[in-house]
């Protein structure tokens, strides 16, 4: 699979301390997105999913979070990754430019796997006419954070509003 980069130790992308797996390729090429180095599949290096499992998987402190790119791109080797992780006891969070709907409703039965491997989802483009800094681990206010409960998701996207 493609990745940018695999990140420890970071505080913003998601809660607590977090490995991220930055994946490469991207669809929605978002106006002013941060990261746009990342928009093609072919902009990171291949590494083998079980190279990716045990890199992100060698921090015992950190829980995980796929971004990117976006990770949906490439579902069916991140269903494997975010599958072994999750048995290895990470709790994993996942950023991505489609919306919850259209990930459970997705032709794709490995993007549909993969949603239900991800403990929280954030999703929605990025739109830079709804840029908001005051938002907690978001961009934008039309992207949502939908956290799974019992293969139900909620929309707790109030909870990381800052006043």
């Amino acid at each position: 699979m493609w990745v940018m980069d695999i990140i420890h130790d970071s505080a913003v992308d998601g809660e607590g301390l977090r490995t991220v797996i930055f994946c490469a390729g991207c669809p929605h090429q978002c106006n002013g997105c941060h990261n746009p180095e990342s928009w093609s599949m072919r902009s990171g290096r291949l590494l083998a999913i079980e190279d990716v499992v045990n890199e992100a998987g060698s921090n015992p402190l950190t829980d995980i979070t796929l971004s990117g790119g976006d990770p949906f791109i490439q579902a069916a080797g991140m269903v494997r990754v975010a599958g072994e992780l999750r048995r290895r006891g990470k709790h994993i969070w996942a950023y991505t430019g489609y919306t919850l709907d259209a990930l459970c409703s997705s032709p794709d039965p490995d993007q549909r796997e993969l949603l239900a491997c991800c403990d929280v989802l954030v999703d929605g483009r990025f739109e830079l006419s709804q840029r908001d800094l005051s938002l907690s681990f978001r961009g934008s206010r039309n992207q949502r954070i939908w956290k799974q409960r019992q293969g139900n998701w909620e929309d707790v996207s109030h909870v990381y509003s800052k006043p």
